[in-house]
């Protein structure tokens, strides 16, 4: 009884690690409009779209972000300022809810699956919604980091109903303190992480949920912030992603932060500069892929 009760003291505190301030569920943004993506059963996914106020209306680039929490918890709030940043810039910015295991009794394997039918969402009604489907990037803070990159990595997880001639692939990935790594990588010092996501866990074996395993040559470039300090996720895991897509001949740009701990990007945290310097960051990157107009902005 003592050792299932650390065992779950332990998860909540890693839930907790990787999540994000609890707000109001389901969310409601001003100046968004919700769009369903998906359902399963009764349980109804939507899409919270930030369009830009000026500019062209059709082939605009695209971004959906997958919050924190654990696979467990979270809200879409949680990038509520990113995406009205880059709307203003002229971007079509997009939150993404998803099932978690607290309010739908899934595991991470089903959030991947979720994850997919939201980038093939936005595929499937890029005219529509004005989005050029050649610029669609995925983006995400821990959890959600992770979902973005599975999107971007594994073959597998697709819904069969969907229509899999549009892909569930993004063109780029944006990631704050992603864990990449769920399996023993060759020169990667995992330092225990691998126990906390186990396959009991996960809803599969791990390997098949890490996206280190399945970089290919072809994988979209990619840019990590992650906080050297961070106890939750090893950066050592973040310098193994890296290094694999590196060697693939992938773009892959890793900005290290150092003395910060897990979630130092996100909005409200602290004095603001780390969530500033991402952003940032984020601007410069998504410059350099031809999604933004120069100049890159400094909030």
């Amino acid at each position: 009884m003592n050792y299932m009760l650390s065992r779950f003291a332990a998860l909540l505190i890693f839930t907790a690690a990787l999540g994000f301030a609890a707000d109001a569920y389901p969310p409601a943004f001003a100046g968004a409009r919700a769009e369903r993506y998906k359902e399963v059963g009764d349980v109804k996914l939507s899409l919270y779209i930030f369009e830009p106020t000026a500019g062209p209306k059709q082939d605009r680039p695209a971004i959906v972000f997958f919050f924190g929490g654990g696979w467990t918890n979270g809200n879409p709030k949680q990038f509520e300022q990113h995406c009205r940043y880059l709307a203003s810039r002229g971007m079509v910015a997009i939150t993404a809810d998803y099932r978690v295991g607290s309010r739908h009794q899934v595991k991470p394997v089903d959030c991947v699956a979720d994850a997919k039918s939201a980038i093939r969402w936005v595929r499937e009604n890029a005219q529509r919604l004005g989005i050029d489907p050649t610029r669609v990037a995925a983006g995400g803070g821990s959890a959600g980091g992770h979902l973005a990159a599975a999107t971007a990595t594994l073959e597998s997880f697709d819904e069969s109903q969907e229509n899999r001639s549009v892909s569930s692939v993004p063109n780029a990935l944006v990631l704050f303190n992603p864990p990449l790594v769920l399996a023993k990588l060759d020169g990667v010092a995992l330092d225990g992480f691998e126990t906390r996501v186990a396959a009991d866990r996960l809803g599969t074996d791990p390997v098949k949920l890490s996206p280190a395993h399945h970089v290919k040559k072809g994988t979209p470039p990619t840019i990590i912030f992650h906080g050297r300090a961070d106890s939750t996720v090893p950066y050592a895991t973040v310098e193994g992603f890296t290094r694999v897509m590196q060697k693939a001949g992938n773009r892959c740009d890793l900005v290290g932060f150092d003395g910060q701990a897990h979630g130092f990007f996100n909005y409200g945290r602290g004095d603001g500069s780390s969530y500033r310097a991402t952003l940032v960051g984020m601007d410069v990157f998504l410059v350099s892929l031809g999604y933004l107009s120069k100049p890159a902005a400094t909030p």
